[in-house]
């Protein structure tokens, strides 16, 4: 089971707690005042309040020892920077995802030691930009986003002599009733770790390890992985 300690109560790191398999992962989230502690616990999450400056506190709660993954998800990008570099002076190989308020504290984040950098900005200017370039994207939401309650998000890992490699995203045909499955983006592993974002700029070519980032009803994500991971050439 994944340790997981959440840092900073807003929209985005409830949703994100609550989109996090219970049973595969064990979550913390750290709060500044009672007032934080007391909305997450009434959510059924477990709370602690402590300073994220301090180096004891951090060691008290697992970094650097059991901890797996942080969020960094305070509004100050200067707060995030903090946390970053000194969570990442206590566990080199800690996995620490963060989120950016301005695009230029992207470069601290990542030279402080952030494996994933979260962008909402870009996200959401991305998704414009596909919903303008492609109309269809509205009746795909309709019923995924808006029209199911098993909305899930997958990350699939193309394995070695998979049917998809060699093959353009633009042949991947996952908008149909088989699937009904939103391709957010890819990371291929031959340029770096990022998710890049699947807006019709490029038409990215699958190798082997890269990997797709779905959404859509959790029977069409389970199928496609089944697919991905089991059909060969």
């Amino acid at each position: 089971m994944k340790r997981i300690i959440v840092f900073g109560y807003s929209i985005m790191s409830l949703e994100a707690m609550s989109r996090l398999p219970k049973d595969e992962c064990d979550i913390l989230f750290i709060a500044a005042n009672e007032t934080e502690a007391s909305s997450v616990s009434e959510k059924g999450f477990k709370t602690r309040i402590l300073d994220f400056r301090n180096d004891d506190d951090l060691i008290s709660i697992g970094i650097g020892t059991t901890a797996d993954i942080i969020f960094c998800f305070y509004p100050k990008d200067s707060d995030n920077v903090f946390l970053t570099i000194s969570a990442r002076s206590l566990d080199k190989s800690l996995t620490i995802i963060a989120i950016v308020d301005h695009s230029e504290s992207e470069k601290k984040l990542l030279a402080a030691g952030a494996n994933k950098i979260i962008d909402p900005y870009e996200i959401c200017g991305r998704k414009v930009h596909e919903m303008l370039t492609k109309p269809d994207i509205s009746n795909i939401l309709d019923h995924t986003v808006f029209g199911q309650h098993d909305l899930n998000m997958a990350q699939i890992e193309i394995p070695i002599d998979s049917y998809l490699e060699g093959r353009t995203v633009s042949q991947l045909n996952l908008r149909n009733e088989k699937y009904n499955l939103i391709l957010i983006g890819v990371v291929d592993r031959e340029l770096d770790d990022q998710l890049h974002f699947t807006n019709g700029e490029t038409d990215h070519v699958l190798n082997a390890g890269d990997v797709l980032v779905v959404m859509g009803p959790n029977r069409g994500c389970r199928l496609f992985r089944n697919e991905v991971e089991y059909q060969w050439n």
